[in-house]
């Protein structure tokens, strides 16, 4: 897993991105850890701009992209 980056948001803790696999992981406050694949590095750098994480993770990633709980 890639080194997450703290971010500002009530319901993501951190966000980390493995551009090799296209993998991008998302930490949240509940304590659970998710892993969504083939991930573009655009949508990764897009929500770490995003104002509301949260919003964008729901709006642009949650269904898009295949994912796991880890």
């Amino acid at each position: 897993m890639p080194q997450m980056i703290p971010v500002q948001s009530s319901n993501l803790s951190s966000v980390g991105y493995d551009p090799a696999t296209s993998t991008l992981y998302i930490a949240f406050h509940s304590g659970r850890t998710y892993a969504y694949y083939g991930v573009p590095a655009g949508v990764h750098k897009a929500l770490m701009l995003a104002p509301s994480k949260g919003r964008y993770h729901s709006a642009y990633i949650k269904y898009a992209f295949p994912y796991c709980r880890l």
